[in-house]
């Protein structure tokens, strides 16, 4: 077995590896080795007791004069004080509890030892509390002294069952345990020929340096070395699947020129932007090609990629194939089916009277159609009546058959499981072309990252047409008239013959949910609910509008049969969840009020957003909150109402998020394999990672001649981590 690999029993004894296993998650010497350190504490200068500033890390060399234990507390808690002292002053050392009994078998007086820690006052005494210290042999000279006073301590992730100083002292004995070896056995992922173009240290120089430095230029080395690792085991995981999707076999779809695609282009109301013709035409090239596509659609709100995916459908069709979406609810899957034969036409109802001869069947498919309709679709799928089909997860199920499918289109990537997608792929006769529409724009190092099997197109560009959002923080709290301003422009916007969204953060018959962020621990009111406030602003400041409310929890005719309604204009305001997050699309809807829009995402406050401004007319966005000013919840709105730019939000976003939540998308909730990669903060590493995998494994793609870096790929695709990379 590596080195790596031990069971950490082995190494630290039972009791310490349960402790570490249960609440750390860390099973494997290797596990234990990169929970790196979080930060450092300096110990700092040697210091004179004489001499000592308040609020400061020192180090003292002192003799102890007193060892005295006390009760406290009625008896129930034990302290140690100690007095140390160096000939120009003394200092008190106190230990609590537990810590004091095994202090006061150590810190006899007589012996000599250096002292670290924080200068405090208590009761006008000064003194370190829990300090740092080593004692002196007679023989330990100035040298030591000076060690111990210079080291950098590092200070770990720990948890209330072990300490940082606990978690030290297992790290050291894990690695006095391979160095007695002479690192026997320990594998280098990394290439010679790479580490040493790049200047990196090698493997075991690098643990020792991140858990035991000299220098801060050690840590540096070290974290530079473990950042390779990170990025490079992952990119040629990701470049393996790459190279293993283009040897694929798959039917090249290539539409003939006066077909369906160009009956429906001609119909098309307005131009293509420049952008859409362009990621279009990466596309087309992708579906000529005899090897699956596997593509990732992004952009900004609002950027048309449900047009260039229903293109590329219609490409598809006219090819002699089907074209299948996958969307994440009935609503959204509701919505995509009516805007596409909306857009579509005469061409949506191929086979039907008064259909083109062109046009082809778009058919829904959603769990909760009746029995008929179900069986309708089903049947046109098989026989290849229906071209398009849109529609939930229903889409997966084993009734479900097609006559030949050649493209899925996943929209909203991240609300799908692995066995969801693939599922859905493994329905025709070859592997169908792939395309995933993310709503949410993400910045390129998390695209490389996450979705770093896909070749990614980017929408940057708005349609023509498209109108600016004005986007305002309404302090409810502290200006309470701006919130009964906000309602008289919503009153206004109807007024003008337009339409608006109220947004509440739960639907109001549920429980309120968990308390999540830290200015929650504060009494909070629990969050608004859409039934409770489409009430209050019927009865209130909208009386006389025509208000309803749209959530999952309605049935789905019900909540079609309102989307539909609002729609048509026959609805003013729609109080409404995050059901029309995405995909919604009411050109004539102006207006939008986020009730705690403190409570949303960064990202999720820009999606909304980009439901109101679909017309020619300006768009207008709200974000109510009773959070102060000085607040965090605040500076994250006062983001969202600075810029309509969705990649620079996307990474605000995700620098307030942890690293494991940027790459849960991927990861299916497993502990994150990236503990030293920043994946906002590390481009150059991550990009030149990227190239060097590619080359590598265009090189050696069995990596055959790369036996460590084979062992490191398969301890990051392990069992656990298997949805990691399987996300095409």
């Amino acid at each position: 077995m590596a080195p790596l690999t031990e069971p950490l029993r082995k190494v630290v004894g039972d009791r310490t590896a349960k402790v570490l296993a249960d609440h750390l998650d860390l099973h494997t010497v290797g596990d234990l080795l990169h929970h790196y350190p979080r930060r450092y504490a300096e110990r700092g200068e040697l210091t004179r007791l004489a001499d000592l500033p308040l609020d400061e890390h020192v180090t003292v060399v002192a003799r102890v004069a007193k060892a005295e234990k006390k009760t406290y507390n009625h008896g129930k808690g034990v302290r140690l004080e100690v007095v140390v002292t160096d000939g120009s002053g003394s200092l008190q050392l106190v230990f609590f509890n537990k810590a004091a009994h095994y202090h006061h078998q150590k810190l006899i007086p007589g012996r000599r030892g250096m002292f670290a820690g924080k200068v405090t006052v208590f009761n006008r005494v000064r003194q370190l509390a829990h300090p740092d210290y080593q004692l002196l042999d007679a023989e330990d000279g100035q040298e030591a002294v000076d060690a111990f006073a210079g080291r950098l301590l590092p200070l770990y992730p720990a948890c209330k069952q072990i300490a940082s100083w606990q978690i030290a002292q297992s790290v050291d004995t894990a690695l006095n345990s391979l160095a007695a070896t002479g690192w026997t056995g320990v594998g280098e992922p990394l290439p010679e020929k790479l580490r040493a173009s790049r200047g990196l240290a090698p493997l075991p120089e690098a643990l020792e340096k991140v858990h035991r430095p000299r220098t801060k230029a050690d840590i540096a080395a070290a974290r530079e070395r473990l950042k390779w690792d990170e990025a490079f085991v992952l990119q040629v995981a990701l470049a393996r699947r790459r190279a293993a999707d283009a040897a694929l076999p798959a039917v090249a779809r290539v539409p003939g020129e006066d077909g369906l695609l160009s009956a429906f282009d001609a119909k098309l109301p307005f131009t293509l932007t420049e952008g859409q013709r362009a990621v279009s035409a990466e596309i087309f090239a992708d579906l000529a090609t005899e090897h699956p596509m596997h593509r990732l659609l992004q952009g900004e709100v609002g950027s048309g990629k449900t047009l260039v995916a229903l293109r590329a459908m219609l490409a598809v069709v006219d090819a002699g194939g089907q074209a299948a979406m996958l969307a994440p609810t009935e609503v959204l899957a509701q919505q995509h089916h009516r805007s596409i034969t909306e857009m579509m036409g005469d061409l949506a109802e191929g086979g039907m009277l008064g259909g083109s001869d062109l046009g082809t069947k778009v058919v829904l498919l959603t769990g909760s159609m009746g029995t008929a309709a179900r069986r309708q679709a089903l049947l046109d799928l098989v026989t290849g009546e229906a071209g398009i089909v849109i529609g939930t997860h229903a889409l997966i199920e084993d009734t479900v058959k097609f006559h030949d499918l050649g493209l899925v289109v996943v929209d909203e990537q991240h609300r799908f499981g692995v066995e969801q997608r693939d599922a859905l792929r493994g329905k025709g006769k070859q592997p169908p072309h792939l395309l995933v529409m993310t709503a949410t724009p993400i910045p390129r190092t998390v695209a490389m990252t996450v979705f770093g099997d896909l070749e990614t197109s980017v929408l940057d560009q708005l349609p023509a047409g498209r109108s600016p959002i004005a986007t305002h923080v309404v302090p409810a709290k502290d200006k309470p008239h701006f919130l009964t301003r906000a309602w008289e422009r919503v009153r206004e916007e109807v007024e003008a013959g337009h339409q608006a969204y109220v947004v509440c953060p739960r639907i109001g018959d549920e429980e309120e949910p968990k308390k999540k962020s830290p200015e929650d621990e504060a009494e909070r009111r629990p969050a608004l609910a859409v039934l409770d406030v489409a009430e209050q602003i019927a009865k209130g400041p909208l009386r006389g509008l025509r208000v309803e409310v749209l959530h999952g929890r309605m049935a789905p005719d019900a909540k079609d049969e309102v989307m539909r309604r609002f729609a048509a204009g026959e609805v003013d305001v729609l109080v409404a969840t995050t059901v029309i997050e995405v995909g919604v699309n009411v050109p004539n809807a102006t207006a939008m009020v986020i009730m705690d829009a403190d409570r949303f995402g960064v990202s999720q406050l820009h999606q909304l957003r980009g439901r109101v401004g679909r017309g020619s007319a300006a768009g207008l966005c709200l974000l109510v909150s009773e959070m102060p000013e000085a607040s965090s919840a605040r500076a994250r709105l006062d983001a969202v109402a600075a810029t309509l730019d969705g990649f620079e939000l996307s990474r605000i976003d995700l620098e307030q998020r942890r690293e494991g939540d940027v790459l849960g998308q991927a990861q299916s909730g497993t502990r994150s394999s990236l503990r030293m990669l920043a994946v906002i903060d590390d481009v150059e590493v991550i990009e030149a990672a990227r190239e060097e995998a590619t080359a590598l494994v265009a090189e050696d793609p069995e990596l055959a001649g790369h036996p460590d870096l084979l062992s490191a790929l398969d301890s990051l695709v392990d069992a656990s981590r298997e949805g990691y990379l399987e996300k095409g």
